[in-house]
């Protein structure tokens, strides 16, 4: 139905007074509904309200240089421990999340990639997983997770849950853990589990790190919102997990506050002891000027502030022994 003003006739004037005012009030209206939509996609949600907003992108040409790394002292512990544990066509999904919604099905209520351990969902159990497969060579069966990146072109959705997007997998994973840059780190304990990021972060900030981002080439350029890469640069995922353990728990209630960052410094909290951390890095071919999110839950609005992932350690004593033994001599296995 078209769009039709119907003015009243003016007092002491003639038609073409009317005309000329309802001309005047007709382009106020536009500008109106122009501005209206302009500031829609300012704020940043798509037609269907789901986000993401363009607020959540960032040129990463634009990004702040990144503050140094911590000093390292005399006790540092400077070597790392890579494992491969697969990328593209070994990663399984769900909808679970077996450590803040176990024995619920699509308890996350957005789609995670998994590498490692081969059966985990929202049933698993310390000792389902103990004697389950896995995808890393080195034979650890700990399961590592996050929620899958979609490219936003209308060609794949989530049927239950509304993120739309063809999912795209990871060109790269990379997992490793590092050491302290003042202390030797200890082992940590089986079945210890571990959350860096929030996704609830946007409505309900509590998360005591966040996930960052950044492009290849530009790696000395951090940010916690979407980088939009130059032509022939990939993007770049980065999860760096808390590494100061409370010594006694292998879980928390809020998830966070038996595993801790360490500070600034690098020292651990009184209380709590070094880590190896858990760095795991993701590298995503995405399409030149394509528009890209994570999974989110749906009040979340696919923003980057609610990225976040997960870790289960289901190392034997031996294999925790290998990391901690090759952390602390400085040698990079």
């Amino acid at each position: 139905m078209p769009f039709v003003i119907s003015l009243p006739s003016l007092p002491g004037r003639g038609g073409r007074g009317s005309v000329v005012l309802a001309v005047v009030i007709a382009v106020l209206v536009c500008v109106s509904v122009l501005t209206f939509v302009v500031n829609r996609v300012a704020s940043g949600n798509q037609a269907d309200g789901s986000g993401p907003s363009n607020r959540d992108y960032v040129d990463i040409t634009t990004v702040a240089l990144s503050h140094s790394a911590a000093t390292r002292t005399a006790g540092a512990s400077t070597g790392s421990y890579t494992e491969h544990c697969g990328g593209p066509g070994t990663i399984h999904r769900n909808a679970d999340n077996v450590i803040f919604t176990p024995r619920i099905s699509d308890g996350a209520m957005h789609v995670h990639d998994y590498v490692g351990n081969l059966s985990t969902n929202a049933f698993s159990t310390d000792d389902s997983l103990a004697a389950a497969g896995t995808t890393c060579a080195n034979g650890d069966r700990s399961t590592f997770y996050w929620p899958v990146l979609r490219i936003l072109d209308g060609q794949g959705q989530d049927m239950v849950f509304g993120n739309m997007g063809r999912i795209l997998e990871p060109a790269k994973v990379d997992i490793r853990f590092v050491g302290s840059p003042v202390t030797h780190v200890v082992e940590m304990p089986e079945f210890l589990r571990a959350t860096v990021g929030d996704a609830k972060e946007l409505t309900e900030p509590r998360a005591p790190s966040l996930p960052r981002w950044t492009c290849t080439g530009y790696t000395d350029r951090i940010t916690d919102l979407y980088p939009v890469c130059p032509q022939g640069s990939q993007v770049v995922r980065i999860f760096e997990f808390p590494n100061c353990w409370n010594g006694t728990s292998l879980s928390s209630a809020d998830h966070y506050t038996h595993v801790v960052p360490a500070t600034v410094g690098g020292v651990c909290q009184q209380g709590t002891f070094p880590i190896a951390q858990l760095r795991i890095t993701l590298t995503y071919d995405v399409p030149f000027g394509a528009r890209y999110a994570n999974d989110t839950f749906p009040d979340q609005l696919r923003s980057p502030l609610v990225d976040h992932a997960d870790y289960i350690d289901v190392m034997t004593d031996e294999e925790q022994a290998q990391i901690v033994a090759c952390v602390n001599s400085g040698r990079n296995c």
